[in-house]
């Protein structure tokens, strides 16, 4: 701002003073006019070159400020009306190329965050389809007569009814933690008994499947101050991403331990067949799914978020043929 505010102030010194020459030129001459004298041409023309070069410098000052401006104040126009692939070229003088450089990253940003939008928007709507078509088929049925209004055809309906429910408590969830608006509300928490909580929903489902699920934490793990409901929820979603991999005969296995300097790791580790190797550093991101998945693929999406909300990280490690490792660290009170 100080340059521009000096370059400004140069430019109104050198018109004031190129206007008081152009000035005294036009006296001069009439002077010389009136007087029947000839006129001093070295002196005319070292004004006149003087006036010129004064001339020169204000132009090549305005267009090395005025062009990038005007890149700036076009591109800005074109963001507005919604292109938001513009880029302008960082030149001029120090502070209109930091402003070139910030325009282009809120670009960037601007650019990715609407990609997101409709790949969000796609995938929502994709999501929906399906319960939706159900519904839709089932209903039309029984208004039509085709099918009886028994258990066997509304349970269908309610089912997925309440897939629906869960897909957009799920979105609202991510949408909060991907905005920063979750409220935490945390407390010191032991984790051996979250953990067992945790585990208790799925025991039944893991006993149909010949699966077994195992707690391995050590009695004298401290507490740990986080959010219980939301933890518990990350445990839930690791868990039940486990139990949908693990094949008959395998087992579960949720641990914990403490590591130096603060930090807690928490890990759920199953048998199954492993994560494919291209899906793998996709693991984390919104609707990412195997093709043989059942899931809305938001749990593992929530599940970071979750973690990194509380100040922690939430990886995977896998391996074809040998099983999944979730792995979070949490910080914890020293």
């Amino acid at each position: 701002m100080l340059r521009l505010a000096l370059f400004a102030g140069t430019v109104g010194i050198l018109l004031l003073a190129g206007c008081t020459l152009v000035t005294w030129l036009a006296n001069t001459l009439a002077g010389v006019a009136s007087a029947g004298t000839g006129p001093n041409w070295p002196i005319i023309l070292g004004l006149g070159f003087g006036i010129g070069a004064v001339m020169a410098m204000i132009v090549a000052g305005l267009r090395r400020f005025g062009l990038p401006i005007g890149e700036l104040i076009e591109a800005a126009g074109r963001v507005e009306d919604g292109d938001y692939d513009v880029e302008v070229a960082v030149r001029g003088p120090r502070e209109v190329r930091a402003l070139a450089r910030s325009f282009n990253a809120m670009a960037e940003r601007l650019s990715k965050t609407e990609a997101q939008r409709r790949a969000l928007l796609a995938d929502v709507t994709h999501e929906l389809r399906t319960p939706l078509t159900v519904i839709q088929g089932n209903l039309e049925g029984l208004v039509d007569g085709v099918y009886p209004a028994d258990p066997a055809h509304l349970v269908p309906v309610l089912e997925e009814l309440r897939q629906l429910s869960r897909l957009l408590d799920d979105l609202r969830t991510l949408s909060e933690a991907e905005a920063g608006g979750l409220d935490l509300r945390r407390e010191p928490t032991d984790l051996g008994v979250l953990a067992e909580e945790a585990v208790a929903v799925f025991r039944p489902a893991a006993a149909e499947q010949d699966v077994g699920i195992r707690v391995d934490l050590p009695a004298d793990f401290p507490l740990i101050d986080v959010d219980p409901g939301r933890l518990r929820q990350v445990l839930v979603n690791l868990l039940a991403n486990a139990l949908r991999f693990s094949p008959a005969n395998s087992e579960i296995r949720l641990a914990a331990r403490r590591l130096d300097e603060g930090w807690a790791e928490i890990t759920v580790s199953d048998q199954g067949p492993g994560i494919p190797a291209d899906l793998l550093p996709h693991l984390f991101e919104r609707f990412s799914r195997a093709a043989d998945s059942a899931g809305s693929g938001l749990g593992l999406a929530i599940a970071r978020r979750l973690v990194e909300a509380h100040g922690g990280e939430l990886e995977a490690e896998s391996a074809s043929g040998q099983g999944t490792t979730l792995r979070l660290r949490l910080p914890v009170d020293p």
